[in-house]
């Protein structure tokens, strides 16, 4: 995992997470953002320390996304925070996945450095 991690920082240094993938680019929530950009520059992957500040930075991006502290005005309100929280992350990590895949295909890829015509 930590090798993945590495390469991932070598693949992007930001990943969008968005709360919606719909087309629609207008946000109806003024209290919420759109869309975040997950930074990676600056973070040692390779460490645990590196991989906490991941995870914090992840979920930062998810709160800016899909708002927090909405307990304290309607219970239904938190627990659509919560499942967008959810998603953001699991859009993240897919968006980790996809970004490592496509990296290990080009590495493994034959690299054809001359034709014979």
């Amino acid at each position: 995992m930590k090798a993945g991690l590495m390469a991932l920082a070598a693949v992007a240094l930001a990943t969008p997470a968005l709360a919606d993938t719909t087309s629609d680019t207008t946000n109806a929530d003024p209290f919420t953002a759109s869309s975040a950009t997950l930074r990676l520059d600056g973070l040692d992957l390779a460490t645990v320390d590196g991989q906490n500040r991941l995870a914090i930075r992840m979920d930062a991006a998810a709160r800016s996304v899909c708002g927090e502290g909405l307990d304290t005005v309607h219970l239904q309100a938190a627990a659509n925070a919560r499942e967008c929280r959810t998603r953001v992350h699991a859009q993240i990590r897919d968006q980790i996945e996809t970004r490592l895949a496509a990296a290990r295909s080009e590495e493994a890829a034959p690299v054809q450095l001359a034709l014979n015509r």
